[in-house]
Order: structure tokens, then sequence, then C-alpha cells
């Protein structure tokens, strides 16, 4: 009898050995197009040893077919490579990934009280900083406004809020029955970070306290009804910028660059983003793309020429416009006065107003986004 418990611990010991062996062979294993293993990843859900065959049961997500039964065949290999096992069964469970568009249905069905009467959110972004982003979204905001629309204006650039500076607002926003209170100038709403943190706090904060103080910037302030929001994006096409376009319905987004191909790279990117999430990309606005000498009238191109309209062309998507370099924009951004506002006759005000015409035309024939990404 004991000698009978000594043979049984001893094949209990040797199939320990030998799974333990198994997996090590797994970790070698990788599904198409993933830099780590499949263990790693935690795609092996079960490993068990009966007699000489080893049962393995996966358990993914994949579309492609084909890299699932190569996925298979290199399981069966690696682990008949191990000594002791004349046989693997492979058993797949393989669900159906969710793909970009229901997701962002899905997270705007669950978000879509957040601004009950707001009627069209328009997004203001850049795959960089730098190009003139929150320019470009004050003055559509103020264009918008003259047209007799109510509009909104929320500064979600959180790590650089500069709309308190273009407006002039210095104070801090009321609270009313727990609710914030946006700001009213040039004839719209405005609400920013930047009036509720000090000027000189950085903002060192992980994605999580992002997304919570960008909700509260949309749900917990008293925007009241308004015909348009336009929301001044964070640079770049990161978990913020892509959970907020997922967290409400937006109507439109306007990709902001400057001419010059590192700008234009970055552009791409965003527009990508935007089409991956199912949000309407109503077109390309090229910012600073010349200067004109007060002097002589020569025109000249500092970043380039004719970048934007080259992009749109490219992406499929439409060119809104070309915005000159001119002291008087940074002027009015300084002392708190869009140039929309202190020129709304002059070249820049009718570019602005053109921008704000097609952002409205656009919302109007209700387009629906392009589903191919270039």
């Amino acid at each position: 009898m004991v000698g009978l418990a000594l043979r049984i611990r001893n094949l209990k010991d040797m199939s320990e050995a030998v799974e333990k062996e198994i997996w090590q062979a797994l970790r070698g294993v990788k599904f198409s197009g993933l830099g780590r293993d499949i263990v790693s990843f935690g795609f092996v859900r079960s490993l068990e040893l009966q007699g000489s065959v080893a049962a393995v049961e996966l358990e993914l997500a994949s579309n492609n077919q084909e890299a699932v039964e190569q996925l298979r065949r290199d399981v069966e290999v690696a682990a008949t490579s191990v000594s002791g096992v004349g046989a693997a069964e492979v058993r797949m469970n393989i669900t159906r990934p969710q793909g970009p568009a229901q997701r962002a249905q899905q997270a705007v069905a669950q978000d879509r009280n957040l601004l009950p009467e707001v009627r069209h959110v328009i997004a203001v972004a850049s795959g960089k900083g730098g190009v003139g982003k929150s320019t470009v979204a004050a003055n559509l905001a103020v264009s918008l406004a003259a047209q007799g629309h109510r509009v909104g204006l929320l500064d979600a650039d959180i790590y650089g809020p500069s709309v308190p500076m273009m407006f002039g607002i210095t104070d801090r926003p009321k609270v009313i029955e727990d609710r914030l209170q946006p700001f009213e100038k040039f004839g719209l709403k405005v609400m920013s970070l930047g009036f509720v943190l000090d000027a000189d706090t950085p903002v060192i904060w992980r994605g999580p306290m992002v997304m919570k103080a960008l909700e509260q910037m949309l749900g917990d302030v008293d925007w009241g009804a308004l015909d348009f929001m336009v929301i001044d994006l964070p640079p770049g096409t990161g978990d913020a910028q892509l959970t907020l376009t997922q967290k409400i319905p937006l109507a439109g987004a306007v990709i902001v660059t400057t001419p010059q191909d590192v700008a234009l790279i970055d552009a791409r990117k965003g527009l990508a983003m935007f089409r991956k999430v199912q949000v309407p990309v109503i077109g390309i606005v090229e910012n600073m793309s010349g200067f004109t000498c007060p002097c002589c009238g020569e025109v000249t191109q500092i970043f380039k020429a004719g970048g934007g309209e080259r992009a749109a062309e490219e992406l499929g998507t439409a060119h809104l416009g070309s915005i000159p370099l001119d002291p008087a924009i940074v002027e009015g951004g300084d002392a708190g006065v869009p140039i929309a506002v202190s020129h709304p006759d002059g070249a820049h005000g009718a570019a602005f107003r053109s921008l704000a015409d097609a952002v409205s035309a656009s919302v109007s024939r209700g387009e629906r986004p392009r589903l191919s990404i270039t």
C-alpha cells in the first residue's frame, strides 16, 4: 500500500512538472500583431494534463479567423514539444471585439444627460499644441453668437487653459444651488478650469482626475439652453480627448493646423481619431498661413503655404479657410478681446464668419462621418 501511494505521488509530481513545462512553452507563443506572449496577456484560461494529452483552453476577442487558426496550431506545436505530451487538445473561446462605433454609441447613450439643453456640440481640436487652437475656438464661438445663436464656450484644455486671459476674466465663478454659473461675455457663456484654479498652479493629474474635472465642467455648470457649445479640446489624441468625444454626442469636429508638415502629420492623427469614434469631421482650418507686411503689403509664408488645403483634399474633408498671422490677434488675445470682436469687419473677422457659416451649414445638413480612414 505504501508503494502504491508513493507511485501515485511520483506520478502527480511528474504531471505537475510536465504542466509547468507546458506553461513555459506557451510563453513562447504570440498572437498575430501582439508583442507579448499569450500567457502574459491572459489568453490561456486553463491548462490540464490528462494522461499524455494537454488540454488547453484559450479565451480572446478577435475578428481575424486566420490568425485564430494559426494560434491554435502554434499552441498545439508548443504543447506537444514538451516531453511526455503526446497530443494537445485546444479549446478556443472567441468573442467578437466591440468596434469603435459601438463603443462610442454606448458611451454617448450613457452620458447624453450631461448637456440636456445643448443642441449641437462642436469640438475644436489639434494634433499638437501651439497651432492657435484656442484662438480659433474663441473666435468661432464669438462669430456664432454674432449670428444670433445661443452659444457656450468650454475651455477643456485642462493643462493650459487660455480662455480666461483671452476673454479678460479674472473673477471666480458664482455657485447657485450647487451649480457653477458660467460667465457671460461678448454674447456667449464661458467656462474654464482656469476660473477655479490659481494661474500659477500646475495641473499634475492622472487620466481619471482629468476626466472627472471635465465631467464637472459639463454637468455641474448651469449652461442653460444653447444652440451651440464650442469645446476647446486639449491638444493631442490621448485618453482625455478620446474619452471626452465618447462622453457626449458631438455634432462635429474642427481640426486646427498650421501649414508646415510637422503640424499636418499630427492633424491627420487628430482627424483619424474622430473618424474612428464616428464623429463627423467638419473640416480643417489652416492657422498662421501667412504674414502681410504692414509697410509694403508683401505676403511672407513663414510656415509654408497651402498645407491645410492639401491635407484636406488628401483626407477627403473640407478646407474651412486660412487664418493669416496678424499682431492684432496676439494683442487681442492678451487684452481679453478676440479679434472677431475687436475687428469684426476686417479680414480675420470675415474668415471666422465664414468658419461659423460652415459649421452651421454642416450641422444643418446633419452630415454623417465618413467611415473610410486615410
